[in-house]
């Protein structure tokens, strides 16, 4: 059967099904005894076995088979719920992620997940796990053998054996580095360097990529094949800086060979067969196949999926039906035929409508880009030793689709700094009168034409004093200028290319790294971001939003006979001045605009339009802003408010000057957008 077709489904379900499991996962951290919440999850990871199973996925299958496993024996209160066995099921479910993002991108889905499957197993037989390490540690209560920190694959062991055979030591060493190291990935870096100095290593735990990423607490551990003892190369891994205490275990043949036997034999009971005659498999198969399997999970929604390119192909041919219906408008004036100006208001109406649907079905919830901050969350607390409680509210709240494809970035990073800059450890908060627990809300809401998202924590807030020192000393502003900028003229400067990374000791210290890219990138979508903070109560950061940039509201002027359109998102205010009133600064003509110089820009020069010799006495001005900057566009006359359809000029216009799209007008006309970006220097 051929299952390509079948593929675009088989990943948008499996991402579903995985986000289900990472929140139901967290609910579960929050209530260990509630069953109900263990078989949300079961059954999230038995539709995706089934799943992946039918469509050949076999490392997928593996893997969801035996968190099914577990998951069962939770349910049927053989296993208890602890916060090691939840990292381990927080890691398989991370893996699986990874294997259906590899598939997304036109991998074969394959990846070793031997580490955690063979944990994942040790758990369904009984073992306990110790929850006072960083790294996982099993334990057989059935028997007194000596923690296992690693399972090894059957090159590995060839390995280990010949060595021992030609008279090499086996080590298998565990490094804990200090809880103040700074640079993880270095430290690793100088131990490895070391230990090849005096032998093989054979493996590490977590694997090299992970350890480059420090993606772990402070403990790894290296299996090395050397001739030194383990007194020595104790001692030579301690020379190197930060590293907290060094274990040097000697790796037995013996046992070791117990626990391959055990690891090979659990690894062939979970390994699902893919053969006809397996009726079990064979059902699920039959029941979980993709191109049913959205009438069993999607069919009482009465929902479809539909590619966001159909959507924009089927927003395409509306346009060129508004031309049409534009230039019926026209004919109909013109001939004022009573039957044919009805059908045709009557059309106008309709059209209308269908917009309208067309622009809705592009609208997405936010809760798309939401739903995978707790999981963010809850390992950034652990990490940094914090208490944090995540409220999300208004997730149902809809975005147009492109523009919750960009805002997912700059909400980590706005999330990241709550978390690290804004809420204090438990024990200052302690000191303060606060709970242990500190508070981050991400709020979404939609007021008039925009969605508003706020990031708002009850951490230390934000010191205004140290942010007017930073600036003077950076010569941004005077001394005497500080006292008249207000608050959230302050807290801009954060926003500010480096402004924090000069003192990382500071209140200010990180509040401001990465923030100006934070800011471009939500300004680029036609929004904004401000702040509101109090020391000692916290911050807020609040990010307004078009609901979509399909469709954006502009004014519409005419120079010459051309007409442009300017998005009102940018525009202060318009106004009519005498000539007499234009002063020259710096070969600039400039205004004085309600006590500031505002530079002016004339459209008739910028895009070189010729002009009539008709002269008069006032001139029409448009006040756009660009952050704190602000400049006055001259136009010959001010058309009017209108709601447009932003089209793209294509690639071979995309480099047009202060133009970032068109629009046709109801009659047809096109009109050029404005990009007042470009025009504020």
């Amino acid at each position: 059967m051929e299952m390509d077709q079948y593929l675009e489904v088989f990943i948008e379900e499996s991402k579903e099904h995985l986000q289900s499991c990472n929140e139901h996962l967290l609910e579960l951290e929050k209530e260990p005894e509630n069953i109900s919440i263990v078989n949300e999850i079961f059954r999230s990871a038995h539709t995706l076995k089934g799943m992946s199973a039918t469509m050949g996925y076999d490392d997928l299958a593996s893997l969801t088979h035996q968190m099914e496993n577990v998951l069962d024996g939770i349910r049927n209160m053989k296993i208890n719920v602890t916060p090691s066995l939840l990292d381990i099921v927080f890691k398989a479910v991370d893996y699986l992620e990874e294997m259906i993002f590899s598939i997304a991108d036109g991998g074969d889905g394959k990846k070793d997940v031997s580490d955690v499957v063979f944990l994942l197993k040790k758990i369904e037989s009984g073992d306990v796990i110790k929850d006072d390490e960083d790294t996982p540690v099993i334990v057989n209560p059935k028997t007194e053998d000596a923690a296992i920190k690693s399972n090894y694959d059957d090159f590995e062991l060839t390995v280990i054996q010949q060595s021992k055979e030609q008279g090499f030591n086996c080590y298998e060493i565990s490094i804990v580095l200090r809880e103040d190291c700074l640079l993880k990935a270095a430290r690793v870096f100088m131990v490895f360097e070391v230990l090849e100095q005096i032998g093989e290593i054979i493996k590490s735990i977590p694997s090299v990529d992970q350890l480059e990423e420090e993606q772990f607490q402070s403990e790894f551990t290296v299996t090395l094949v050397s001739t030194e003892l383990a007194e020595n190369i104790e001692k030579r891994i301690m020379k190197v800086s930060e590293i907290d205490r060094v274990t040097v275990l000697d790796v037995q043949l013996d046992s070791l060979n117990a626990v391959t036997q055990e690891h090979l034999q659990a690894q062939a009971e979970v390994a699902p067969t893919l053969a006809v005659g397996d009726e079990q498999l064979k059902s699920e198969k039959e029941d979980q196949h993709p191109a049913r399997s959205g009438t069993k999970h999607g069919g009482n929604h009465k929902t479809i999926r539909v590619n966001i390119e159909r959507l924009d192909i089927l927003m395409n041919l509306f346009e060129e039906l508004v031309i049409d219906r534009g230039r019926l408008e026209q004919i109909s004036r013109d001939l004022n035929h009573s039957e044919l100006n009805e059908t045709v208001e009557r059309m106008s109406r309709v059209s209308g409508d269908l917009q309208n649907i067309i622009l809705t079905m592009r609208m997405v919830p936010v809760e798309t880009v939401f739903n995978r901050f707790p999981r963010m969350v809850r390992q950034l607390a652990k990490d940094l030793h914090k208490k944090i409680d995540l409220q999300i509210i208004g997730a149902e709240t809809e975005l147009d689709r492109t523009v919750i494809d960009e805002i997912g970035d700059p909400l980590v990073h706005l999330l990241r700094n709550a978390l690290d800059h804004g809420i204090e450890t438990p024990e200052i908060r302690v000191q303060n009168g606060k709970q242990e627990e500190g508070t981050v809300i991400l709020r979404a809401y939609h007021s008039g034409n925009h969605v508003f998202i706020e990031i708002e924590d009850d951490g230390a807030g934000i010191s205004r004093d140290k942010i007017i020192q930073k600036a003077i000393n950076k010569g941004l502003i005077t001394v005497k200028s500080a006292e008249t900028l207000t608050d959230s003229q302050v807290f801009d400067f954060i926003f500010s290319s480096g402004f924090s990374t000069a003192e990382k000791i500071s209140d200010v210290s990180g509040r401001g790294v990465g923030l100006d890219v934070v800011k471009n990138t939500i300004e680029s979508l036609g929004g904004s971001i401000t702040i509101q903070s109090a020391m000692g109560k916290g911050s807020v950061f609040s990010i307004q939003l078009p609901l979509t940039l399909s469709i954006i509201s502009v004014m519409l002027v005419e120079v010459q006979n051309e007409k442009f359109a300017i998005p009102l998102s940018s525009i202060i205010e318009t106004a009519i001045i005498k000539k007499r009133e234009i002063l020259h600064a710096h070969n600039q003509k400039v205004i004085d605009f309600r006590g500031k110089v505002v530079p002016l820009v004339d459209l008739k020069d910028i895009f070189e339009i010729p002009a009539d010799t008709v002269e008069d006495e006032y001139l029409s001005v448009v006040i756009v802003k660009k952050a704190d900057k602000s400049a006055g566009l001259i136009v010959d006359s001010f058309i009017g408010q209108q709601e447009i359809v932003l089209k793209s000029l294509g690639n071979y216009l995309s480099n047009v000057f202060a133009i970032s799209g068109a629009t046709i007008l109801g009659d047809g006309q096109v009109a050029l957008i404005v990009d007042c970006n470009a025009l504020i220097k």
